[in-house]
């Protein structure tokens, strides 16, 4: 009995390839390359444009806050590069957990699926209550049942979570389709902000672009600092390049749902090909387009006065293009919809792999015979992301999905190198080229973007930890598979022959 035993690779392979309809414990192959990246740009391309790029503008980094998804994005490529060499070679779900479970050992597998459940849950319920705001923005509905602010429960939020939940547990295919036409939506108008945006852009709006440091408000100093700078003892400050590096690891936020792609290897025709291609491709369209809307935005109005809540479409407002405005309200509804569904997507297959292993109730990971999706623990996940998106104000919590992703971004950095001298025999179809190098690298730029992060952000993800360890250590740490000696894939039961 060890926190550290490793489950073998051959387990992990066994599972993947087990067949749900058949009584196994696996899910069913039906998404391509285009799926996958479609997943990705529907889970990516959402809250960072449509609201981070105006509050972190307006409050860090000025007209630098291109530097900083540039920063973000770079960073995340890197571990994308991680993750692409892990999941072609173990195509299967849980992605980063699978992983630390296979290389590190047991409590720090349990304690990134943990982590990770933390993300896409908050993540997807912080997205519900802006999608509930923009669509009272764009219909005049009532703030009483529709706002972040004066309400008691919002019941945009509830609905928008159980529809999507449903879509979810109806099937994979459904919800990659669903997904593929509104990533078309909002990735089309995108593209068409960055040229429309291009003819009001005025040069002196990008000037300083980087504004110089000054003194932080007397709100942001103690707890609500970066870690940095209580570490060293700095004085608080926004603006200058230490603004534009805390912006980046807020801005993270907008990047962190792409592996929810490597969460899907196990539901991949061709996963040794078409995984690598799905994340990367994601990344790099993603980070092109943040770019260049951020780029027009700072650039349409002074950053001092862009619109924290909807900084694109008054952006447009602010030139006299109501019109396109309303283009961009629509967009945004469209984009945080795939953001919400593919976070619940993610969710159930993170949930479906650590209930799988035993170290929550095995029960809960049944396979529908039917829709070929692990459906008790996706009804699980989707009435809990309703219920914390319906009563709890979310947005202060946000930076939580930043530092669970970036966890887990280290984790699987360091998971390369382990995995490559433990197995070198495994087969690679996609290799991090100059390991162990690179994966050092992203490591140490993930935990340098974590440590960006305020002291309060940490307090409450160690909380977080601390309660996934009472109940690692209370239920899953006897009663997995693996402490209990029983085979990865129960085997089917033969059917009986036709007469």
């Amino acid at each position: 009995m060890s926190v550290l035993r490793t489950k073998p690779i051959k387990d992990v392979i066994a599972q993947s390839e087990a067949d749900g309809s058949e009584g196994g414990l696996g899910l069913k192959r039906r998404l391509g390359a285009l799926d996958l990246t479609g997943f990705g740009i529907g889970i990516v391309i959402g809250t960072g444009i449509f609201t981070l790029t105006g509050i972190e503008a307006r409050d860090s980094a000025g007209p630098g806050v291109v530097i900083s998804f540039a920063i973000a994005g770079l960073v995340a490529l890197l571990a994308a590069l991680c993750y692409a060499e892990l999941a072609s070679s173990v195509p299967t779900a849980g992605s980063a957990y699978t992983y630390a479970y296979a290389t590190m050992g047991e409590i720090v597998a349990w304690i990134i699926g943990w982590d990770l459940l933390l993300e896409f849950a908050l993540g997807a319920a912080v997205v519900a209550r802006g999608w509930s705001g923009y669509l009272a923005e764009l219909l005049d509905l009532p703030t009483r049942w529709f706002g972040e602010e004066g309400s008691t429960v919002n019941l945009g939020a509830i609905a928008i979570v159980l529809i999507l939940g449903v879509v979810a547990i109806i099937g994979i295919r459904e919800s990659a389709r669903i997904t593929n036409l509104l990533v078309l939506v909002k990735v089309a108008i995108c593209v068409f902000v960055v040229v429309a945006g291009l003819f009001f852009v005025k040069a002196a709006n990008l000037t300083p672009f980087i504004p110089p440091a000054e003194p932080a408000g007397s709100g942001d100093d103690g707890i609500k600092q970066p870690v940095t700078q209580a570490l060293f003892g700095l004085e608080p400050s926004v603006f200058g390049f230490v603004g534009v590096l805390s912006a980046a690891a807020v801005v993270f936020f907008a990047y962190t749902g792409f592996e929810a792609v490597a969460n899907l290897g196990e539901e991949t025709r061709k996963p040794k090909r078409d995984l690598t291609l799905g994340l990367l491709g994601t990344l790099l369209i993603s980070t092109v387009l943040y770019i260049g809307v951020s780029l027009v935005v700072v650039g349409m109005v002074p950053y001092t006065e862009i619109d924290r809540g909807a900084p694109i479409a008054s952006a447009f407002e602010s030139v006299g293009a109501g019109w396109a405005a309303v283009l961009v309200s629509i967009a945004a509804v469209a984009g945080l919809t795939s953001v919400i569904l593919v976070d619940l997507v993610a969710m159930g297959r993170i949930g479906f792999a650590i209930a799988r292993d035993g170290l929550i109730p095995p029960s809960i990971a049944t396979v529908h015979p039917r829709w070929g999706t692990p459906y008790r623990i996706s009804a699980v996940m989707t009435v809990a992301v309703a219920l914390l998106a319906g009563f709890l104000p979310l947005s202060a919590l946000a930076d939580l999905v930043s530092i669970g992703a970036l966890c887990a971004f280290v984790l699987v950095s360091v998971a390369v190198p382990i995995l490559r001298r433990r197995r070198p025999d495994l087969e690679r179809p996609f290799r991090v080229p100059f390991s162990p190098v690179l994966p050092i690298i992203s490591a140490l730029a993930c935990f340098y973007l974590m440590l960006n992060l305020s002291v309060e952000t940490w307090l409450r993800f160690l909380a977080w930890m601390l309660l996934g360890a009472l109940i690692y250590f209370g239920y899953g740490y006897r009663r997995n598979r693996l402490a209990r000696h029983e085979p990865a894939v129960t085997a089917p039961q033969p059917r009986e022959p036709s007469a």
